[in-house]
């Protein structure tokens, strides 16, 4: 699949030839594969059977004088209808046990295809879309291969068997049927391919409901804080009434190819019965071959309308399977090299850019770090400042390798980003982003996500040191409470200390703190910035903040403006020799000068009123 393209796919592009992907799933189960097989042949070939059974009893029980053997011709008849219930149970079972057990290793290989994707694929493809292919397409191949797909071949056979014993029993009958067939087969065709382009579009429109609901739920608060509900309950309608409306311009496809079909057929069945009882009266066939015979066209256009109805689900099928393949097909732009080298040891963590030029992939004409030349030496401790966009996140990003420079170079304790691993690069990276995420779980979850060896004694002694155990010890089950999907029981400080204490406990050569204390409180804060200057101790550290007072003791400040470095050196001489610093610091500093005046005033008023 190329990024971008998920939306643009023709619907008129969708073939069952996707439906062979599956193959290299269903070989792992080849075995119930196979039973499953036998069992539906052995189903069909006693359907196709009981009409041979129908004949006998007609011809020598119905109409001889011979009540034992009638006995013995039913008996017969309801050995084969008992045989024929037993495998449809068997291959129902079997055939269910494989739908659901392909769907979940179709989920599985597709989430573990997608989470080794770099970060610019989401953002491309969005992950509403990726989720909708996770959990809908692969419901809908589910029922394709737990029900709608045996159903499709076990009528192709009936169907298959069905003429063999109509030219069996009657070849003049037969020819009959045979000539008339394509009148029935040509609405099947000019239907089916109807349905076959807009099963795909319909699977479209189902994801940008899914991608739409979600979106809007995971930013509740937004919408709510800003009004916003009525507005985003009229899109999702929008959306919604797309995919209703696109999904019955399918289903009325569905419903006329099914009609055509079924009316088509046991017409032709009318016809056959009028010229087979003529034929019966004119002692040309038997009672009992008519009837035979009548079974089998009976079964023919069942089976008929019976493939003519899963088709559809078959394309359908194929629609969702090619869109699952897409995400497979996908690979990934920042990979490991075939032959990674080993990091140095012992891993100091500097860190140097070399003429770095980056531009994400959805902007490739606008570079966000442009001739950037960096280096950060081990135990170095460097800030990062500078207005918004000037790329200082975006330098994290490419330290991390979530993507690639596309001119210039990054070192990491001298060797070369693309030589390495990632996930040894990352192993040794602690990171701690503006906006902390925490994920479903308790507190031993989320903090043990930095490191996952980790004993609960050490995820504990981390959580002391970010000042977490505070008010975590507080929670109903203490460390143990469910926190919600994405911490949503905590503030936004408590979520940004645990974030914290997942870097403490990673024990990382580089230190990455991205306003690390941004939605800290005061007091807070202050114990925190302890924390981190016992973490940051003697540990290749590099932090963005926008306020200027967090980095006064880092041992050097960056100065970073359209992607380039404007100047670099302590605070003090950069309030001489930078423009843009000194002007940033005279915002902040006087901000926070009338800040604390007011505190100031409030408490005089404060006082001045408990005397009163």
């Amino acid at each position: 699949m190329q990024q971008g393209d998920t939306t643009t796919q023709r619907p008129g592009a969708v073939r069952l030839e996707p439906l062979r992907h599956l193959a290299g799933f269903l070989r792992r189960y080849r075995w119930r594969v196979l039973a499953a097989v036998i069992a539906l042949v052995v189903a069909a070939g006693s359907v196709l059977a009981v009409g041979q059974a129908l004949r006998l009893v007609v011809d020598q029980g119905f109409l001889g004088d011979d009540p034992a053997q009638l006995d013995r011709l039913l008996a017969l008849t309801l050995g084969v209808i008992l045989l024929m219930a037993a495998a449809s149970a068997v291959r129902f079972y079997l055939v269910s046990w494989i739908g659901e057990r392909v769907a979940a290793d179709l989920r599985k290989a597709v989430f573990n295809h997608v989470t080794r994707q770099e970060p610019a694929f989401f953002e491309l493809n969005g992950v509403g879309e990726i989720q909708s292919r996770l959990t809908t397409d692969t419901s809908v191949l589910q029922t394709i291969l737990g029900s709608s797909f045996s159903i499709a071949l076990r009528n192709v056979l009936l169907l298959v068997g069905a003429i063999a014993m109509l030219f069996v029993t009657s070849p003049r009958l037969t020819a009959l049927v045979l000539v008339g067939l394509p009148v029935v087969l040509i609405p099947i065709v000019f239907f089916g391919r109807r349905v076959r382009r807009l099963s795909r579009s319909s699977q479209d429109r189902i994801a940008d409901v899914g991608s739409h609901a979600g979106e809007t739920l995971q930013a509740i608060r937004t919408v709510q804080a800003f009004g916003h509900e009525s507005v985003d309950r009229a899109r999702f309608e929008g959306h919604v009434d797309t995919a209703f409306t696109t999904a019955m311009r399918r289903i009325r496809q569905r419903a006329w190819l099914v009609g055509m079909a079924m009316g088509l057929a046991f017409t032709a069945v009318g016809i056959i019965l009028w010229q087979g009882g003529h034929d019966v009266l004119a002692g040309r066939m038997t009672g009992g071959e008519l009837s035979a015979f009548v079974f089998y066209a009976v079964l023919a256009a069942g089976a008929t309308g019976a493939v003519s109805e899963v088709s559809g689900e078959l394309f359908r099928a194929a629609g969702a399977t090619e869109r699952l393949m897409e995400l497979l097909a996908a690979q990934p732009a920042i990979t490991a090299p075939a032959r990674p080298q080993p990091l140095r040891q012992p891993v100091q963590g500097a860190v140097a850019l070399e003429r770095v030029r980056f531009a994400y992939p959805s902007r490739p004409d606008d570079a966000v770090i442009e001739a950037l030349d960096l280096t950060v030496a081990p135990g170095e401790r460097v800030a990062l400042v500078g207005p918004s966009g000037a790329g200082k996140s975006t330098l994290f990003g490419l330290l991390l390798r979530f993507y690639d420079p596309q001119a210039g170079r990054i070192l990491f304790d001298g060797q070369d980003l693309r030589a390495l691993d990632p996930a040894d690069l990352r192993a040794q990276i602690g990171l701690v982003a503006q906006e902390p995420t925490l994920f479903s779980g308790n507190a031993w979850d989320n903090i043990g996500y930095g490191r996952q060896d980790a004993d609960r004694r050490a995820i504990r002694e981390a959580a002391a040191a970010a000042h977490c155990t505070e008010f975590l010890d507080r929670l109903p089950d203490g460390f143990d409470t469910p926190l919600g999907p994405g911490g949503v029981q905590l503030s936004g400080g408590q979520r940004q200390r645990i974030a914290i204490a997942r870097a403490i406990l990673r024990n990382p050569a580089l230190l990455l703190l991205d306003e690390a204390t941004s939605s800290l409180d005061a007091d807070s804060e202050a114990r925190i910035q302890a924390a981190l200057t016992d973490l940051m101790r003697d540990r290749t550290s590099v932090v963005i903040a926008h306020r200027l007072a967090t980095v006064q003791s880092a041992d050097r400040i960056v100065v970073m403006q359209h992607g380039r470095i404007e100047a670099q050196g302590t605070h003090r001489e950069l309030l001489a020799q930078s423009p843009l610093y000194a002007h940033l610091a005279a915002l902040q500093f006087s901000a926070e000068a009338l800040g604390a005046a007011a505190d100031r005033h409030h408490g005089r008023d404060g006082a001045a009123t408990q005397q009163n």
